[in-house]
């Protein structure tokens, strides 16, 4: 649904005629969507933007939606993140609102996929049980807006529309670097792109989680998560995706130990997330290195997200960190594609079960008995088995009874600052 808007903005024609001829259109939209940014409800054109609307209550999505296009917007509806993605792969959106609470793939989790296909498209998180964990995760996430149910018409059409001008004026600003040459367009991209990741190693610390045994409670170890004061790389997800374009996860890996290198383990583990690639880095293996001091006390984290694939003479790299006192974690265990590869190939002292596996764990029998299945098979081989992401006592309670060896998550223990 469209509706008839009153005359935009006004821009100053003396800026426009400043800019060479090939560029002036371009500019006046820019500085259009400039001026409309700062009142976006004044910018209701013919087209107000495209908005996709995910949420999994048929009532709320349709109230949502109606909104929206009462509000000038065309609206498209999906019922869950899944589709969401679908849709996005195949048209060109302005803005997404999403519920967080969706089945299946989370609005958070939604998000998180979002920034890996587009860095400018703004999100908008809905939910009818807020908490300061969701909170967080939004803000960390990328979020523009973290709104409580049930907002107001007025307030949903506002920062619907903000949205939309901003993501106009993103796409805009990088139309005019490609009206520079394509080389251009993407020597500046890539240089934005340094100076953010700059910016977030810059600012980055680390968050430290409990890691327990299940048979009493005792502190076996603590991981320690990156994080970044720099909102737009707040997340190591976010991080390791901008070093990956970059080709400088090596860098990021070095910070990281760095860091660690100064926590104390006060007789406990330290768990340090590796990225697959860190692994082509010759000073990780360095017996010089801060972490390597302290190797008898760290579990290197391989996450079983990334590909092991692309890593030459893995088994003779992953003996050079055991001949330095390291031992091995394979991370994420049950999320990735060639599990039982990566057990092969790294040959873990910890396998961490990830936690869409452990989620719901005391209401699905069929994720009880695939987690059954790994912990006895970790047992087998003499690994100690982790249970990522407990959250209910009730998954607790299921996971000791399966026989897992350590147990971590909020239920557990927040993450602090290490």
């Amino acid at each position: 649904m469209t509706r008839s808007s009153p005359k935009g903005p006004a821009v100053s024609t003396d800026l426009v005629r400043s800019v060479p001829s090939p560029l002036r259109g371009l500019a006046s939209s820019i500085l259009t969507a400039a001026v409309s940014v700062s009142n976006p409800l004044d910018a209701q054109g013919p087209s107000r933007g495209l908005v996709l609307v995910a949420d999994d209550d048929d009532p709320v999505r349709f109230v949502i939606a109606e909104t929206l296009a009462a509000a000038g917007f065309e609206v498209e509806e999906v019922q869950g993140g899944e589709q969401a993605l679908r849709q996005l792969s195949s048209r060109r959106f302005d803005a997404v609102v999403s519920d967080i609470a969706m089945p299946q793939m989370t609005g958070v989790e939604l998000l998180r996929r979002i920034r890996t296909l587009d860095f400018d498209l703004p999100v908008i998180l809905l939910t009818g049980r807020p908490s300061l964990e969701t909170a967080i995760e939004a803000v960390e996430a990328g979020a523009l807006r973290y709104l409580q149910k049930p907002v107001s018409t007025s307030e949903l059409a506002k920062v619907t529309a903000e949205a939309v001008q901003m993501c106009r004026l993103a796409r805009w600003k990088r139309e005019a670097l490609a009206c520079l040459g394509d080389d251009g367009h993407l020597l500046a991209d890539r240089s934005t792109l340094h100076w953010t990741l700059d910016d977030a190693l810059g600012q980055c610390w680390l968050a430290a989680q409990p890691i327990v045994r299940a048979a009493d409670g005792e502190v076996f170890g603590q991981e320690l998560l990156l994080r970044s004061a720099e909102r737009r790389l707040a997340m190591p997800s976010a991080i390791f995706e901008a070093a990956e374009r970059l080709g400088r996860v090596g860098g990021v890996g070095r910070v990281v130990r760095r860091l660690a290198a100064v926590v104390p383990a006060a007789g406990a583990s330290l768990f340090v997330n590796v990225h697959p690639l860190e692994l082509e880095d010759e000073d990780l293996y360095s017996a010089d290195a801060p972490l390597s001091r302290r190797a008898a006390e760290v579990v290197l984290e391989i996450t079983e997200r990334g590909s092991l694939d692309r890593v030459d003479d893995m088994e003779g790299r992953i003996g050079r960190l055991r001949g330095l006192g390291y031992r091995v974690a394979v991370d994420d265990f049950g999320a990735g594609h060639a599990a039982l590869n990566s057990f092969a190939a790294l040959r873990p002292d910890v396998a961490k079960l990830d936690m869409g596996l452990v989620r719901g764990v005391d209401r699905d029998p069929y994720r009880r008995t695939l987690i059954a299945t790994v912990i006895s098979m970790c047992r087998d081989l003499g690994i100690l088995s982790v249970a990522e992401g407990i959250e209910t006592p009730q998954e607790r309670a299921v996971l000791v009874e399966l026989g897992c060896d350590l147990l971590q998550g909020f239920l557990i223990g927040r993450p602090g600052v290490a």
